[in-house]
């Protein structure tokens, strides 16, 4: 019996009803990036009314914040190496289920312990879909519109970032502090049925190809980033001794992978310039983006005098600008290149933090807010970009650590910004406590602060220029 051979109605007609499914499958993927992202900013604004409720000091009630961000930096990379062994399509139903479930306890938690011990349950299942929904791209859209499905994830994440304080400000004052996690649960089932329904089939691949879990290297890669993120975020006398138990497990994680049949993280890949590269460049420029919320507070409350409605209005902006242009950005990387638009970006937020070390505090906010939508649409396009250059060509067997990695990347930015760029405006504004300086030295500290973010910024750019350069000679660059 010949087989039949489909005419080109009948092809056609299959590629309009794989299109639907493949719309609904990356519904799910932004589903899942926006729960994730809510999960952090939600929580933020509900502290104060969780300090209350359980009669706790607000640094116990801070991890609530830190828990779920520590659970998912110290997984994100192991979760995405599992996805590659065991299938990703399964792992992240499980991700997805278990942040839902997690929502639900916290929502019900009845002491602050139960709290924090279920927000670190729900950063498990964050750290999944985080990590897997970038790796879930290569399955579900074509190699030449990976830039705008990152686009659309990065727009999610902005989104669920955004909304985060507003939203969580309605709720508390509508339901009480429950409602800002109860709220992921009906988004949570919905993101789980589009998932279950519409992602593609986890491919079967031989044992011999796929490899092993490293659980020696996956211990001590949790252990080094939780010490050196407890280092940045908590401080109090810790810091120097966390920092070097850092730094030793950095130093037994690298020998221990260099050793084993099956490493967690191939050292091999940090030979690759575009990869290594793209991975340094995401996290000075996290580092960078962090400044605009930890100084920007400062210099709008207490160096331009802005009440408090302006202030959160005008941090809105960021956010927002983020939103609208990370989906044009992936388009933009399609259309033109994703290592030439990383590059643009970062000449963008170069030129934002240039004009922001350089601005005299008399101009007022609207001269704040514009350089602010430079760097913002910079970033956007910067990191649409790199995570597309990046993600575009890695092995399927590789997609899920690779996507980990990315993620890390930035979130170790992000963690290192917290503390070392609110370190370096302290310093600069010369005063012992920042909620008392005068004006002038608010404004003054602000600009060091930028100045530095440029440095980093032109770090960044030197190393895409030379990663470029490398993979030219490579043949990986046209």
């Amino acid at each position: 019996m010949k087989p039949v051979i489909a005419g080109p109605t009948e092809a056609v007609a299959g590629s309009a009803q794989q299109m639907p499914a493949a719309r609904l499958a990356l519904a799910s993927l932004s589903l899942s990036m926006l729960l994730s992202s809510l999960g952090i900013s939600i929580a933020n604004v509900g502290l104060p009314t969780l300090a209350q409720a359980f009669d706790a000091s607000f640094q116990d009630v801070q991890w609530v914040v830190i828990a779920y961000l520590l659970a998912i930096t110290t997984l994100i990379v192991s979760v995405g190496r599992l996805g590659d062994l065991m299938g990703r399509r399964r792992l992240l139903l499980a991700g997805i289920f278990l942040f839902t479930l997690a929502s639900a306890l916290c929502g019900l938690a009845p002491s602050l312990e139960l709290l924090i011990a279920a927000r670190a349950l729900q950063g498990l299942g964050a750290a999944i879909m985080l990590a897997l929904t970038m790796a879930f791209v290569g399955e579900t859209v074509a190699k030449a519109k990976t830039g705008s499905a990152i686009g659309l994830l990065g727009s999610m994440s902005a989104i669920g970032t955004a909304l985060g304080p507003s939203l969580g400000g309605v709720l508390i004052a509508g339901f009480g502090w429950q409602a800002i996690f109860l709220i992921s649960v009906p988004l949570g089932a919905l993101a789980l049925l589009l998932a279950r329904l519409y992602l593609p089939a986890d491919r079967q691949t031989p044992k011999a190809e796929r490899g092993g879990f490293d659980p020696l290297g996956t211990l001590l890669l949790a252990l080094t980033l939780a010490a050196y993120a407890l280092a940045m975020t908590m401080g109090r006398g810790l810091d120097m001794a966390l920092l070097l138990v850092a730094g030793v497990g950095i130093g037994l994680f690298v020998w221990v992978e260099a050793r084993v049949a099956s490493p967690l993280i191939r050292l091999a890949l940090f030979r690759d310039p575009l990869l290594s590269g793209s991975l340094a460049m995401s996290a000075l420029v996290s580092t960078v983006m962090m400044a605009t919320l930890v100084v920007g507070p400062f210099y709008l409350s207490d160096g331009l005098g802005l009440d408090a409605a302006r202030v959160g209005l005008t941090l809105a902006v960021g956010p927002f600008v983020a939103a609208l242009t990370a989906t044009p950005a992936g388009r933009i990387a399609d259309r033109f290149g994703a290592q030439r638009m990383t590059i643009v970006g970062l000449v963008g937020m170069a030129a934002a933090c240039l004009l922001l070390a350089l601005l005299p505090e008399r101009l007022g906010i609207g001269c704040y807010i514009a350089p602010l939508v430079v760097l913002t649409m910079g970033y956007a396009l910067f990191q649409t970009a790199n995570n597309t250059a990046v993600m575009a060509d890695v092995p399927a067997n590789q997609r899920g650590v690779i996507a980990g990695m990315l993620n890390l990347s930035r979130n170790l930015g992000l963690i290192t910004g917290a503390s070392a760029m609110g370190a370096v405006f302290v310093f600069a504004s010369a005063t012992r406590d920042i909620t008392t300086a005068h004006p002038q030295a608010v404004a003054s500290g602000m600009r060091v602060t930028f100045a530095v973010a440029l440095a980093l910024v032109a770090t960044a750019l030197a190393i895409a220029l030379a990663s470029r350069a490398l993979a030219r000679r490579m043949g990986r660059v046209a």
